[in-house]
């Protein structure tokens, strides 16, 4: 009895053993099977808002410390992600007469290199610029974080980045974080005025800019209207279960004309296919209140894995 006893013991723990290797296994194959789902890490996409529009920033004025440190900050992750410069460094500097004074500006510029169609390029781009510092009559001085504008396309930027590195694209991919947009697109004027690369490479500009918040859970997209293969793209690209892809505010229906309020309008200009990304103004458009505490979480990661599943399906064609 106590043979069979040690035995009946022995093959228990055979058992448990294996169930608890088991289980180990289970558990090892989870988080690979998440980021196949979710593309980028959701929880960094809201970290690294929260950071671009904290305090710390003052604003991500042009030509100020906050707005430099943003552009570092930006930098930093790029390599973080292994997004190789797209020039000789990182940033393409320019410089800019205001109505006041002289800026000195730059464009950040990362580049990732296509596994089939090197030689042709899709711009992703934001602007990581806002307002800075404002003083209100009567009141103490205010920083003006722009959550939403533009700190939620500039994370969205390093989201593209972790998801090229797990997945990378057929064509060349230029993420560009603009500065200056709120002086006028300048960053973005200077980028395709003074283009690093041979213009006629970029085949398409995704613009993101505002893409954080919405009490409607409404995504629009501008710029089908100019080009046929990307409104069709667009028609017939599958509704999101959570949020709704409109396609709208493009001068052909009675609302405002979005064709030129962003950085796409540069890309526009010069004969540049373009798709821009955005919500309609909300209540804090440009105002103190534009803060991360404002932003919809749920909304803006369901928003960028929409413009992800956009990137894919022209990644795939010919334009």
């Amino acid at each position: 009895m106590k043979k069979l006893r040690t035995l009946a013991i022995l093959l228990i723990a055979i058992v448990f053993i294996t169930c608890k290797d088991s289980k180990k296994i289970i558990v090892k194959t989870e988080p690979s099977e998440k980021i196949i789902q979710t593309y980028f890490d959701g929880e960094q996409l809201l970290n690294n808002i929260k950071t671009l529009a904290s305090d710390n920033f003052e604003g991500r004025r042009t030509g100020t410390k906050g707005g430099e440190k943003a552009r570092d900050f930006i930098i930093t992750k790029y390599k973080e992600q292994h997004v190789k410069p797209l020039g000789e460094t990182f940033e393409q500097a320019f410089s800019f007469e205001g109505r006041d004074k002289k800026y000195n500006a730059a464009n950040v510029l990362g580049f990732i290199e296509g596994t089939k169609h090197k030689e042709k390029y899709i711009v992703i781009s934001a602007h990581y610029d806002h307002l800075g510092i404002r003083k209100k009559e009567g009141q103490k001085d205010s920083i003006y974080n722009g959550a939403d504008d533009d700190a939620s396309g500039s994370s969205a930027l390093i989201s593209f980045a972790n998801y090229f590195k797990s997945n990378p694209p057929k064509h060349s991919v230029i993420l560009a974080a603009f500065d200056a947009e709120e002086m006028g697109l300048r960053g973005a004027k200077h980028f395709v005025n003074n283009s690093i690369i041979p213009y006629d490479s970029i085949i398409v500009n995704l613009n993101m800019d505002m893409i954080s918040r919405n009490d409607k859970n409404e995504l629009y997209v501008v710029g089908t209207r100019y080009n046929p293969k990307l409104k069709e793209l667009i028609t017939n690209f599958e509704q999101p279960k959570n949020i709704k892809l409109l396609i709208g505010h493009d001068g052909e229906d009675k609302k405002d004309d979005w064709t030129g309020s962003s950085d796409h309008g540069a890309f526009y200009k010069k004969g540049t296919p373009f798709l821009y990304f955005g919500v309609e103004d909300h209540v804090d458009y440009h105002g103190a209140d534009d803060s991360y505490e404002n932003i919809h979480p749920a909304f803006y990661e369901e928003a960028v894995r929409v413009i992800i599943d956009v990137f894919k399906e022209i990644d795939s064609r010919k334009l």
